[in-house]
């Protein structure tokens, strides 16, 4: 399939060089070492990969599991999925179940950035190397982040509403995922760049990145604040939810992130007028390949970019095929 032209942006992240433990020492660990991420090591004997995943609903996600299952058969890798089903205490849960299990990798999709390290920093602890997918971090966490800049894109987007001429004097509410850290940052830098340039907010509902919970919180806003010109919606959950509370016909357009099917038809009714793209199949494809490449003793790369592309009537059809 060819790709739509995307939008490359910034930073390589430097990474904490810490002294790799040799692999063959993590059965004897008393998990209280220093984890070992940001250092070539000796090629590890085999290559069994655990992914804890946020949940395996929304499509971006299982796009992202398909990608990453792709890459590990072809890498000859073994990849488990744990599903967390958005409960971040699970997911802590699942990663030491991984370490216990003695998977030589590890991928993260991250709840909350935060609650996730402990988990993290046990599993580095014992060897076992550990890349972060779609939201970043702490430095030196991991080895390797794979992703986009969630600030810059939200940044980005404003700037494409801007651009457009629909922040001036415009009247947008949003729909977010409160307890999303990297749904929280496309938001925050995206309210910032449309209200210096004369947009007003009213207000944000929580969809809880659930699909029925969006919608009903679309709804409520739609009903509360009739009058919105836009509503600038944080995820895939949140942008399929607006796409259902909202009538083909009005006057409030959509302006999100990620497509599906249902958010393709929007687009399609004049609805959606412009969606932050994803690539998350490719973002599992480099997760995998990261590991199985430090795995072997490769150096990690820190930060592996995979570019976003602002969808919109112009450029939609390349991806009906995607999402049918």
């Amino acid at each position: 399939m060819t790709r739509p032209p995307t939008v490359q942006r910034r930073r390589t992240a430097t990474l904490a060089a810490l002294a790799t433990l040799p692999l063959l020492l993590a059965a004897c660990s008393t998990g209280n070492e220093e984890p070992t991420t940001g250092e070539a090591g000796e090629p590890a004997d085999e290559c069994v990969i655990g992914m804890t995943q946020i949940n395996q609903t929304a499509a971006f996600f299982t796009q992202m599991n398909e990608g990453a299952q792709e890459a590990a058969d072809e890498a000859g890798c073994e990849l488990q999925i744990a599903n967390a089903n958005n409960d971040a205490a699970k997911q802590n849960s699942d990663i030491e179940n991984f370490v216990s299990q003695g998977v030589t990798g590890l991928i993260v999709v991250a709840i909350d950035v935060n609650g996730v390290l402990p988990a993290v920093e046990q599993a580095t602890g014992q060897g076992i190397r550990a890349v972060a997918i779609d939201a970043e971090l702490e430095e030196g966490a991991v080895d390797t982040f794979v992703g986009v800049d969630n600030e810059a894109a939200g940044e980005e987007a404003g700037q494409w509403v801007i651009d457009e001429g629909l922040a001036d004097g415009a009247s947008y509410g949003i729909v977010d995922a409160r307890s999303s850290f990297i749904q929280n940052q496309r938001e925050d830098s995206f309210r910032a760049i449309v209200e210096d340039n004369g947009a007003t907010f009213t207000q944000a509902v929580d969809g809880e990145n659930v699909q029925e919970q969006a919608a009903t919180a679309a709804q409520d806003l739609i009903t509360a604040q009739p009058d919105l010109d836009f509503v600038y919606t944080t995820g895939e959950p949140a942008t399929v939810g607006a796409v259902a509370a909202l009538d083909p016909g009005s006057d409030t357009k959509v302006i999100g992130w990620d497509l599906t099917a249902e958010v393709i038809a929007g687009i399609d009714s004049g609805l959606v007028t412009a969606v932050v793209q994803q690539d998350p199949k490719q973002e599992g494809v480099e997760a995998v390949n990261e590991l199985a490449a430090l795995l072997d003793g490769a150096e990690p790369a820190g930060f592996i970019d995979v570019p976003i592309t602002i969808v919109t009537e112009d450029n939609v059809d390349p991806y009906r095929e995607i999402f049918q």
